[in-house]
């Protein structure tokens, strides 16, 4: 059976078959008093009420709305970038986008040359050596800590820290969750989507086979470099191509279109008629998302 074409005004009811659907705060979502009532929703005369606006969600006969706009909210396994902000006794403090800073503990990195070994005072020692404040890094997250901060590792050499790129913070709700966060799209750059809404663009450096482990070496030794031998100068041409994906990502999100790699590559397939410089203006960005709509809302 076809699904109900669902229409939204302020203070209609919302049909909870609908596929997706978006609520002011004011809507009714449901008369049905067999609902149970979560985040975002509140109880009046007997009618389940969005106490703010986003996306209605249904568990079995569990109802939330999931705000459109809001700090992030971190799950297990979620892929993250972040920003050194304070490093601490064993640990360092990141920024992630969500209410709390996140933790990232000297035993939840991998040492040097990827040895199994229990983190010794040296490696205390050299903390600052590995990341310090300013760097940006990619991560995972381990554990979801009971006041809600979130503790991350950095436990596979897809991970570590981030250079020779930019970084785009969106909002973390326009991220769709995928199996892979980390693409290398055919226009020769590489991107992390990140479940906070921090994307990270930057040239491909490695190929494939060798799976990152040159981009992400941590140093050998207490002062040296941990990326020192593997930069190497980016061309014009890259960096002009960092710029255009760059502000491709703005227009999709401008235009509140969700982002993983398909509406990305059409985006910037779709951009190529128009000078980077132009990507921003308002008719240009409606023109150039024009593809990518279709595919974000299938």
């Amino acid at each position: 059976a076809k699904r109900p074409k669902r229409e939204i005004t302020v203070g209609s009811q919302v049909s909870i078959r609908s596929k997706v659907h978006y609520v002011a705060p004011g809507d009714v979502i449901t008369t049905d008093i067999g609902f149970m009532r979560g985040h975002g929703t509140y109880l009046y005369e007997g009618e389940l009420i969005a106490s703010v606006a986003g996306i209605v969600e249904r568990v079995n006969r569990l109802i939330c709305v999931r705000p459109l706009k809001s700090r992030y909210n971190g799950e297990i396994g979620d892929v993250v970038v972040g920003r050194i902000i304070e490093v601490q006794q064993k640990r360092w403090k990141v920024e992630t986008n969500s209410r709390l800073d996140s933790v990232l503990q000297l035993s939840s990195i991998n040492l040097p040359g990827g040895v199994l070994r229990r983190r010794s005072i040296q490696d205390e020692l050299m903390i600052r050596d590995y990341l310090k404040e300013g760097d940006l890094i990619s991560a995972e997250v381990q554990h979801v800590n009971t006041d809600g901060s979130l503790s991350l590792h950095t436990r596979s050499m897809k991970y570590g820290k981030l250079t020779e790129g930019t970084l785009v913070i969106v909002p973390s709700s326009l991220v769709k969750r995928c199996k892979n966060h980390f693409h290398n799209l055919l226009c020769g750059v590489s991107i992390i989507l990140g479940n906070n809404g921090f994307v990270w663009i930057s040239p491909i450096v490695i190929d494939d086979n060798q799976q990152y482990v040159l981009r992400f070496q941590l140093p050998s030794a207490p002062g040296a470099s941990s990326v020192e031998s593997n930069i190497k100068p980016v061309t014009r041409d890259e960096r002009e191509t960092i710029s255009r994906l760059r502000n491709c990502v703005l227009a999709l999100t401008h235009q509140k279109i969700m982002l993983f790699d398909t509406t990305i590559q059409y985006t910037y397939d779709s951009s190529q008629k128009y000078e980077v410089k132009d990507l921003l203006k308002p008719e240009v960005m409606e023109d150039i998302t024009t593809s990518a709509r279709h595919v974000g809302i299938d």
